[in-house]
Parts: structure tokens; C-alpha cells; sequence
């Protein structure tokens, strides 16, 4: 049997009008320490989106999204907050916040395989 490691995430939402609180599920963040591991995945389902609410700007939401793949890649490319190390990116990428894009509350488990988990809890909660 694989050793278990422990990991954290949370699942990035799309919240359109932050007064209503209603949400779309579009990504995922895992971060696992003992694997060294942050990485972050996420999907538009434009047409769903859009059929949630259609004023929002796909453009600029992509571009967001594409930070939070950034910032957990880290490195020099991804700004002042990716060079942070990968616990603070982490923390700061799932931190609450009331705009269109926003985290779940962290979630922890166990996993022998990081991308493994990332990939399923991918399918599970955004797919």
C-alpha cells in the first residue's frame, strides 16, 4: 500500500451576484506539503455560465482563472504573490473573499497521489 499524505483544497466558484450567494463550481486548488505539491485546474462551461448570468465578462474571468493556475505554479512569471512559498500561496489563493471569483472553505484528506486527487476532485466537483 502507498504511503498517505495529508493534503488540502478547495473548489473555485464563479459567484456572479455575490448578494444572492449562488455559485458555480469551476475549478480546483490542491496543495499536499509532504509532496510538495500546489496546483490548481479549472474549466468555463461557457454556456452555462452564461446562462447563469449573462453580463459576465468570459474574457476577464479567464484571465483571472489563469492567475490562480499561475500563482500556484509560482515562480517569477506569476507576480509578487507567486513568489511567495507554496503554503502562503496557497492560504492567500483560498483567503474569503466577496467578488465574482471566490474559494470554498478548505477541505482536507489523504492521498498517495496529488495530481491523482487533483484530477478527481476535479470530475467530482466541477465536471
Amino acid at each position: 500500500m502507498q504511503k498517505q499524505h495529508l493534503f488540502e483544497y478547495a473548489v473555485i466558484r464563479v459567484v456572479p451576484r455575490v448578494e444572492r450567494e449562488e455559485f458555480i463550481n469551476v475549478g480546483v486548488i490542491v496543495y499536499c506539503k509532504p509532496l510538495k505539491f500546489l496546483e490548481a485546474k479549472f474549466e468555463l462551461n461557457t454556456a452555462r455560465l452564461l446562462s447563469f448570468c449573462k453580463d459576465l465578462d468570459l474574457d476577464v474571468l479567464n484571465e483571472n482563472l489563469g492567475s490562480f493556475v499561475k500563482i500556484s505554479a509560482g515562480g517569477l512569471q506569476s507576480g509578487p504573490i507567486g513568489q511567495l512559498d507554496a503554503p502562503s500561496r496557497f492560504r492567500w489563493l483560498t483567503a474569503t473573499r466577496s467578488t465574482v471569483l471566490q474559494t470554498s472553505k478548505t477541505h482536507a484528506g489523504f492521498c498517495a497521489d496529488a495530481g491523482e486527487t487533483l484530477e478527481r476532485l476535479f470530475v467530482e466537483m466541477v465536471i
